[in-house]
């Protein structure tokens, strides 16, 4: 990445931490997940631009965008935004109020339908996406995990399919780990906080060596889980219809490496910060709960630890003997 680059990649970061730090604290994820739409928050994306990172029209890189979605997760931005983006790629062009659904069986979930003027829906198995009009969304709300109001889409298969998008999944999953990432960084963060002003005996819990052990472990793995997705993220700058099917290539095996490490370390940090925090991180008026439950959907979606496991064993076998080392050392 060239100084240029970085200096307007940490200019993108910096304008979307001031926006989330300023327009998406608790009460605004609360108020989320009670069914009421982040108007301000929404509004405010919009108008800087950041809804359309990755567009080759903006002059910015998928790269770009992946940050983006990290800063929003470490502030739990109750809005599609991974959705909003992989919708935009696909059509290659300012798509807004486009939601995104995977083609999965007789019936997908469509997040935040009621700011929904179209769907895209894309068949994960051949790699093709067509929109689907929202008169087609069935009636009967339903709640993610992570608090965001949807509904299920049927008549998928009005759709004509007429959009190639073989990297799509891929990205998908590239997303979920960027914006695991952005939730385990801000869930040290939260947990690092805490232990250090709970007392027990007379100190803080910060000082007993069991909890100082647990916090080096979470640690490690959120470094760990950052340094895999950076590793992937590196490798789709550049991307376009003329890329190299070599690159591809690489970019599906960082993208899987990357989902499982980042997965690993969802599962170990989560379980650590609520043994940390004890009763007090099960509460509703704690933030908590906000990053761990988002974990615990971004884990699975767009493919398990295990189905990306199976991608990282295929490409091992495709290797000839010599090529080992250098495959483990450059993926980790």
């Amino acid at each position: 990445m060239s100084d240029t680059h970085a200096s307007d990649t940490q200019l993108i970061i910096n304008t979307a931490q001031r926006i989330f730090i300023d327009l998406c604290d608790y009460d605004v994820v609360q108020a989320a997940e009670e069914g009421h739409w982040p108007e301000a928050l929404h509004k405010a994306l919009l108008e800087s631009g950041l809804t359309q990172l990755g567009l080759a029209e903006t002059g910015t890189r998928l790269g770009d965008f992946f940050e983006f979605l990290r800063v929003g997760a470490a502030h739990a931005a109750p809005l599609p935004l991974l959705e909003w983006g992989l919708a935009q790629h696909a059509l290659a062009q300012p798509a807004p109020e486009t939601g995104l659904v995977a083609a999965q069986g007789n019936a997908v979930t469509l997040v935040w339908p009621e700011q929904t003027k179209r769907c895209l829906v894309f068949d994960v198995g051949r790699g093709l996406a067509g929109l689907v009009d929202t008169n087609l969304i069935a009636g009967g709300a339903e709640t993610r995990i992570t608090g965001e109001p949807c509904v299920a889409v049927t008549g998928q298969e009005t759709a004509d399919f007429s959009l190639e998008v073989p990297d799509l999944y891929t990205f998908g999953a590239l997303g979920r780990c960027a914006q695991m990432c952005g939730a385990l960084e801000r869930i040290l963060e939260i947990t690092l906080s805490y232990a250090g002003e709970r007392e027990q005996f007379g100190r803080s819990i910060s000082k007993f060596q069991a909890i100082q052990h647990q916090l080096a472990v979470m640690a490690a793995e959120v470094a760990a889980a950052r340094r895999a997705t950076d590793a992937a993220i590196h490798s789709c700058d550049g991307e376009g219809k003329g890329q190299r099917e070599s690159q591809r290539e690489s970019l599906v095996t960082n993208t899987a490496v990357a989902k499982v490490r980042v997965g690993e370390a969802a599962g170990v940090c989560a379980e650590i910060a609520h043994q940390v925090h004890g009763a007090m991180g099960f509460t509703m008026e704690y933030q908590l709960h906000h990053f761990t439950r988002r974990l615990w959907f971004w884990r699975d979606d767009f493919g398990t630890e295990n189905e990306w496991a199976e991608r990282v064993g295929d490409a091992v076998c495709d290797l000839a003997a010599d090529d080992l080392w250098s495959f483990v050392a450059r993926h980790g």
